[in-house]
Order: structure tokens, then C-alpha cells, then sequence
């Protein structure tokens, strides 16, 4: 009896240490699996974009596609629109370092004025990946853009094609301190000035807005009352521009913008606009987060990254 007794008090001590030892077990899956979920959690890359202007058609196109891109790769995109306000481009970048995102895109709207902020961003150790425009100081990891050089040579010499090399031009140019207006009036003038028959008669920014287009043009018209051709550093003051010729009557004037965005390439297929160079800025966009996506990973990247141009006409 006192046998059994014994077995009894055995197997019941037993079966409370596999208790124990059960709920112990149980309780380290527990541990392993916690911070493993916390871990992919982290993981998720978050990447700010910092756009000059959502009022541009081209920029809307550029952010659509980096949030494109964003969705496919399971990460986030935080946007802010600067609503071309430098300073105010420069808050936000500010806010983006706070927000601790993992990259930043910066389509800086004046490439002087966002220095300070790039610089933030380097003390924060955070890359900085400049699109369509560049900024002239602190480090970034690349530059993607097209080649607004080679775009304003393109635009060049499709208008001394059309004119024969001889004729009157004006150019409208974009904000003054960005790279894309200086690169793409650049190319413009390195192939413009080495012609003797053909004089850039007037020039004058219009800040790539389309309301500016139009007033500076009309500016423009009213003294110089013969031009046969206008190149304009973006699509929306090209329209702009167009506007102003169809007002004043002034007709057989070619304008040619630079972009390509649908309401420019709508105009060129309806023949009151001659061409447009053309951009892909959903391409821009989307380049853009696959090089966060790889500077996040460590992998190298290019410092310059091309997107390709064409020339867009009717014919």
C-alpha cells in the first residue's frame, strides 16, 4: 500500500515538471516569435519624395510612377509638394529627416536654395537621390534625369531645320537656378549662337508655368513683331506661349516645348504646337525607388543615371 502510495506521489510530481517544462517551452516560442515579427515590421522601406510642384503635369507623371514602383516592392512613399517655394521645399525636407525615412527624393525646385537641406540629410545619414533637377552642393548618392543638354541641342536643331537657318527665335526659360533650365538653355545656345542668319532675338524666364508663359509671351509679342519660332524650356509655357500667338493672331510661328506630357503631345498631333522634346518622367520616378531600394540594400549605385529623350512631331 505504502508502495503505491509512493508511485502516486511520483507520478503526480512528475506529470507538474512536464507541466513546467511544457509552459516553458511554450513561453520561449513565444519569445522567438515576437521580435521576429518585429523585425519585418522594420523592414519595410520608407522612402520621401520631395517634388517642386504638383501643378506641373510632368511632376504629378514623376510621382505617379515612383508610387508605382513603391506598391510593386511592398514599401512607402511619403510626398510633399513644395508648390515651387524653396524655403518651403526646405521645411519638409527637414520634416522628412524627423520622420526618419529611409531615403530621401528630392526634386529640388532651386538647386542652390536646397543645399542646407541635403546637407541635413548628410549629417542625418540619410541618402539623398536628386531627380530631374540637381542640387550645386552637399552629397547625394545619384542623379537621375535626362539629358536636358543633348534636349535643348535636339530642340535647336529641329527649329534651324524648319527655318532653313534663317529667322528670328525667342526663348522662354525655366527658374532661374535650376539645372534644367541651365542645362537645357545650354545645349539650346551651343548650337543657336554659332549661327549667323538666325538670332535669339528675345529670352526671359517664365518660371515653367503656363499662366507665365502666356504673360511673358505677351510681353514679348508686343516687341518683337517679327519671330518665327519660340522654344520654351517645358511644355507648360510652351502652351502658354501658344496661347499668346492664337490671342495676338500671329500665325506660322513654331513653338517647340520640352516634356512631352499629354497636353503637349495633344497639341502637337492637333498641329498648334511643332514638337516637343520628350521626357519620361514616370520612368524618372520609378528609376528613382529601385535606386533607393538597391542604396537601402548596400548595393552600388551610378552617381548619373540616364532616362532616354526623343523628339515628338506630328509627322
Amino acid at each position: 500500500m505504502k508502495k503505491l502510495r509512493k508511485l502516486a506521489i511520483l507520478l503526480v510530481g512528475l506529470v507538474f515538471v512536464l507541466g513546467v517544462v511544457a509552459g516553458c517551452a511554450g513561453k520561449k516560442e513565444e519569445a522567438k516569435e515576437t521580435p521576429k515579427a518585429e523585425n519585418q515590421e522594420q523592414k519595410q522601406l520608407t522612402i520621401g519624395l520631395a517634388v517642386s510642384t504638383l501643378n506641373n503635369p510632368f511632376f504629378v507623371d514623376m510621382k505617379d510612377g515612383a508610387q508605382a514602383t513603391t506598391d510593386k516592392i511592398g514599401a512607402k512613399l511619403v510626398v510633399v509638394d513644395a508648390q515651387d517655394d524653396a524655403s518651403k521645399q526646405v521645411s519638409q525636407v527637414e520634416n522628412l529627416i524627423q520622420q526618419k525615412v529611409d531615403v530621401i527624393l528630392l526634386n529640388p525646385t532651386d538647386s542652390d536654395g536646397l543645399v542646407t537641406a541635403v546637407n541635413d540629410a548628410n549629417t542625418a545619414k540619410i541618402p539623398v537621390i536628386t531627380l530631374d533637377r540637381s542640387v550645386n552642393g552637399g552629397t547625394t548618392v545619384s542623379h537621375i534625369a535626362s539629358d536636358n543638354v543633348a534636349g535643348g541641342k535636339m530642340a535647336a536643331e529641329y527649329i534651324l531645320k524648319q527655318l532653313n537657318n534663317t529667322g528670328n527665335v525667342v526663348e522662354l526659360e525655366g527658374i532661374a537656378g535650376t539645372s534644367a533650365a541651365r542645362d537645357r538653355g545650354k545645349g539650346f545656345h551651343d548650337v543657336m549662337d554659332a549661327q549667323q542668319a538666325v538670332k535669339v532675338v528675345a529670352k526671359q524666364p517664365a518660371d515653367f508655368d503656363r499662366s507665365k508663359g502666356l504673360t511673358v509671351m505677351e510681353n514679348i509679342l508686343q516687341s518683337q513683331p517679327q519671330i518665327q519660332a519660340v522654344f520654351a524650356h517645358n511644355d507648360e509655357m510652351a502652351l502658354g506661349a501658344i496661347q499668346a500667338l492664337k490671342a495676338s493672331k500671329r500665325e506660322n510661328v513654331m513653338v517647340v516645348g520640352f516634356d512631352g506630357g499629354a497636353d503637349a503631345v495633344k497639341a502637337v498631333n492637333d498641329g498648334t504646337m511643332a514638337a516637343t522634346v520628350a521626357q519620361q518622367p514616370k520612368l524618372i520616378g520609378e528609376i528613382g525607388v529601385q535606386t533607393a531600394e538597391k542604396v537601402k540594400k548596400g548595393e552600388k549605385v551610378e552617381t548619373s543615371i540616364p532616362a532616354e529623350l526623343k523628339l515628338v512631331t506630328k509627322q
